[in-house]
């Protein structure tokens, strides 16, 4: 059973621990929306400051709303709009510290000022993304991104 962890200390302590936790939640289960749904709630549940943690899955040539946390979110995008789909276009995590200056920010929570998202891929192909905003400005940098990148690795090997 899981319960809710009480994080101490600094994110480079405590990324590393919500990783192992991710494995330990996904390794017997085969179903990847239970797996996917498991693991927005683990980083909700994680990391402060933050409205919305989900992911979007790569469905013929757009983004289609997947697993998530917080309120309900816009449900298709198309490769290379908003942060999302520039993720997938470019192939590589997008940290964004102003939302409202990325040109193309779809705007599905009007609270959301910063947002990080992680492409995930399987079999060396899209497989979708993870999308995580913040109601604060600047709220993710380099180590959230080098962790939340070992999160997706660790997804993609049971997807």
């Amino acid at each position: 059973m899981f319960q809710t962890e009480s994080y101490q200390g600094s994110k480079e302590k405590n990324y590393p621990i919500v990783v192992k936790q991710l494995e330990a939640l996904i390794q017997d289960e085969p179903d990847t929306i239970a797996n996917l749904s498991n693991a927005s709630a683990l980083l909700n549940q994680f990391l402060d400051n933050v409205n919305w943690v989900g992911f979007y899955i790569w469905r013929e040539d757009e983004l289609v709303l997947g697993p998530f946390q917080g309120l309900p979110a816009c449900v298709r995008i198309k490769s290379g709009k908003g942060v999302c789909g520039t993720a997938v276009s470019e192939q590589k995590t997008q940290l964004v510290a102003d939302v409202h200056q990325f040109p193309g920010h779809i705007a599905c929570d009007a609270a959301s000022q910063s947002e990080i998202v992680v492409p995930i891929q399987r079999n060396g192909e899209i497989y979708g993304v993870l999308d995580i905003d913040s109601p604060n400005k600047d709220r993710f940098d380099e180590i959230d991104q080098k962790y939340l990148e070992q999160f997706v690795a660790v997804l993609e090997r049971y997807l």
